[in-house]
């Protein structure tokens, strides 16, 4: 969904039969021409769509380019995610 070939945005996803678990739901920071966005967040359109079906989102640690468009996925999905204390730590401080 995001991450491959650039930094930032990283979010994977692994269906198995009918479900869905997220790997990370990072953001990226825009590039210079993009004036006026203050983050680029992968495009959760096909997550969106398949809701019933995400089980869970896992987070692999804290670094915003991992966890930034959590607060985002969040509004919009209603899975659990999971992290290590750490990372749930910085997740709640967004």
């Amino acid at each position: 969904m995001g991450g491959l070939g650039e930094t930032g945005k990283n979010m994977y996803v692994v269906e198995v039969d009918e479900e869905m678990v997220v790997l990370d739901a990072g953001q990226m920071i825009p590039e210079d021409d993009m004036l006026g966005i203050d983050v680029v967040i992968p495009d959760i359109s096909y997550l969106v769509q398949n809701r019933d079906r995400v089980k869970a989102v896992i987070l692999s640690h804290g670094h915003e380019d991992h966890t930034g468009a959590i607060p985002y996925v969040i509004s919009k999905l209603q899975a659990p995610v999971y992290g290590s204390k750490l990372t749930m730590g910085l997740v709640e401080e967004t």
